[in-house]
């Protein structure tokens, strides 16, 4: 691949931007260039078999049913153009450049056609002719050579990219969102297929993979050229969707260009039109946009969790709305071939939210919980920041799987790639890191030795489990009658609604009994009783009760409150959480599947916690099982954290006095 064919071309179609300056804003430069660029890369492609399509459509009928697939081997592609245009002939006829490029869209087979489509292009075409732009633009193109033998379809690649994202910052959107940086996906499906490659390499092998939030379709570009270098005679049929017209067209017209089965990418959105609904894939790459919020298809998907449950794609629970990453994950597990069909492997990029964000019981956590307990968390890779166009936060890749090998059983490997980078020559929007090809290589090697080290972790399940357990403390109150209690009743909302503007007289007629203390309920309300008998003749048992409740005082000296039963009553301000670590399994045999927990090992685990880190502080705790959760976090920066001693203090302290000598010298410059 040449750095400087990709810059010289992406170069050259910017320039045609120059032409439309003040016909057209910077953000709308996208919906002429864009469409160009894939007209003439079409174009340049057919060059060679177009006289030869042409010959053989003027003899066949225009109705004959089979008339496409034999212009098709005409023309040496999955596609063809029967127009007489070419973007050069274009040119001979200055005065009638909309009419006959219409002509030359209108001549291309159905499954170019619609890639043109979508990009609204006929739109544009009114609006260049009517600037008298049209024919300018088309001759910037058509000096342009995209023949494959001087940019190839990985170069193309690059080019349709750069140029997605330079019109993305213009209009402000997510470039992110369309394309990942090329050595990611490398490596992403290195880690997929890592432990294939001997299924991989059989002969006439036929394997499955879908994108669905494809974008310009640089994961599959990449899969389906991995196994193409390591096995010629294998298929990798990759299938995609994307929402996002022009990047779908982009995408489509690409496969289209690589003799690849353009039919399969999609259009829609994967939530609510799932556009490949009956298929299973044997293998899943997905990066997604970060943070994007779910709004406009939550009731679709809110209606599939509801009514279908696990038997439908969002069964473990949903994440909050302003974040659909955890869905995506979601769809792709279910897409992935059943474990009796031979399984399936995924990956998929996130941001940090996923690992962590959402308490035990939230929709995250029971995410995590459902992936992990079904043991198909296979490895987390932590990826160095400022590595992706439109962010510079650090991100990561998760590998998932329903047929891990044997010895990755019940366990998940972490790697620490955050340090494996090498800075670009020159940056791309917020990408200023690129993964050299040495350093994918030796993070392949560390996932594949599946062992522990500096780099790489390894634990059991259940590590990343907790039990979140409510502890309380036992209720302590006495009831006293002093100015902060009066001024309780005073205020409370339950007493002022039942006495209305008797309460000013029952205030006057405890006054008097100022310091007065009661060691129990009973005697309080006993008084409470008295005073209003004596001021409204009555004594109502809810306002005995409210404000008997605004006279109690908490403290710790005071006897236990109980119930009915003898038990003590919990004091909410009291209350407190804490998370217990789930026991981890023992397992016998590197066979052995995972096995769930189950509630005898789940209390043991939380006495022993309680025994040990709880009762030595506060003896008369206990925790309310009933109010207990199962939550799952994966605190992969932890795992890793080096601890760094701080500097000597008489080293701290000379720096500080060097620093003052330095600012007293300056000082003397300044006054002198």
């Amino acid at each position: 691949m040449s750095d400087e064919t990709i810059n010289n071309h992406e170069a050259f179609v910017w320039s045609v931007a120059d032409l439309l300056r003040g016909v057209y804003k910077q953000s709308e430069y996208g919906r002429v260039i864009l469409p160009l660029t894939v007209l003439r890369r079409l174009d340049c492609v057919l060059e060679p078999t177009k006289d030869k399509v042409l010959e053989r459509a003027a003899k066949l009928p225009t109705d004959l049913e089979n008339r496409a697939p034999i212009l098709m081997h005409a023309a040496g592609e999955s596609f063809y153009n029967t127009s007489k245009h070419t973007f050069k002939t274009l040119l001979a006829d200055p005065d009638n450049v909309a009419p006959n490029l219409r002509n030359y869209i209108a001549g291309f087979s159905e499954s170019a056609r619609d890639i043109i489509d979508k990009f609204n292009f006929d739109t544009q075409i009114d609006r260049l002719d009517q600037h008298n732009l049209l024919y300018l633009v088309v001759s910037r193109f058509a000096d342009l050579d995209m023949r494959p033998e001087v940019v190839s379809n990985l170069e193309m690649g690059y080019i349709y990219e750069e140029l997605i994202r330079r019109f993305s910052e213009l209009s402000n959107e997510t470039a992110g969102e369309h394309f990942t940086p090329r050595e990611v996906i490398r490596l992403m499906v290195n880690l997929l297929l890592a432990d294939d490659d001997q299924l991989l390499t059989a002969p006439g092998i036929v394997k499955t993979m879908l994108d669905p939030a494809c974008g310009t379709g640089g994961m599959l570009s990449v899969s389906e050229e991995y196994l193409r270098n390591l096995n010629p005679q294998g298929r990798l049929h990759v299938y995609g969707q994307e929402v996002n017209a022009e990047t779908y067209a982009t995408c489509r017209s690409d496969m289209l260009i690589k003799g690849l089965d353009a039919s399969r990418i999609r259009f829609g959105n994967s939530f609510d039109n799932d556009q490949h609904p009956s298929r299973r894939f044997d293998y899943l790459l997905a990066n997604p946009p970060f943070g994007v919020e779910w709004k406009m298809v939550a009731n679709h998907i809110r209606g599939e969790h509801k009514t279908k449950g696990f038997a439908g794609r969002f069964g473990a629970g949903l994440p909050r709305i302003n974040d659909g990453s955890f869905l995506f994950l979601q769809h792709m597990i279910s897409k992935m071939k059943r474990p009796e069909e031979g399984g399936a492997r995924l990956a998929i990029v996130f941001n940090g939210s996923p690992l962590f964000t959402g308490a035990a019981g939230s929709g995250e956590s029971e995410i995590r919980r459902w992936i992990i307990e079904n043991d198909w968390l296979e490895a987390v890779v932590a990826l160095p920041d400022q590595l992706f166009y439109n962010t510079g936060i650090s991100t990561y890749f998760w590998v998932v799987t329903n047929r891990k090998s044997p010895k990755r059983r019940g366990k998940v490997q972490l790697i620490d790639a955050r340090e494996s980078w090498t800075k670009m020559r020159k940056s791309l929007g917020n990408k200023r890191k690129q993964i050299s090809d040495d350093q994918i290589d030796e993070l392949t090697r560390l996932y594949g030795a599946f062992e522990e080290g500096p780099r790489s972790k390894i634990f059991p399940n259940e590590s990343f489990g907790f039990l979140r357990i409510t502890v309380e403390r036992p209720l302590r109150l006495r009831w006293e009658i002093t100015q902060d209690t009066l001024a309780a009743v005073a205020a409370d909302k339950k007493v002022t609604k039942l006495l209305s503007t008797r309460k000013d007289l029952l205030l006057e007629k405890l006054r008097p009994t100022h310091g007065a203390t009661y060691p129990t309920e009973k005697d309080a309300k006993a008084a409470v009783r008295d005073a209003l008998v004596s001021v409204i003749g009555e004594k109502p048992t809810p306002v005995v009760n409210a404000i008997a409740t605004a006279l109690a005082v908490r403290d710790p000296q005071a006897p236990v409150i109980t119930d009915r039963k003898g038990n003590p009553k919990p004091d909410p301000t009291l209350r407190d959480y804490e998370n217990v670590p789930l026991p981890t399994k023992r397992v016998t045999h590197e066979t052995d599947t995972t096995r769930r927990l189950n509630t005898t090992e789940y209390q043991t685990a939380i006495n022993d916690y309680l025994e040990t880190d709880v009762h030595p502080y506060v003896p008369d705790a206990w925790h309310d099982p009933t109010k207990t959760k199962i939550g799952y976090e994966i605190p992969l920066t932890r795992h890793f954290y080096t601890y760094t001693p701080p500097r000597p203090l008489q080293d701290i302290d000379k720096e500080i006095k060097t620093l003052e000598s330095e600012i007293q010298a300056l000082l003397a410059e300044v006054t002198n």
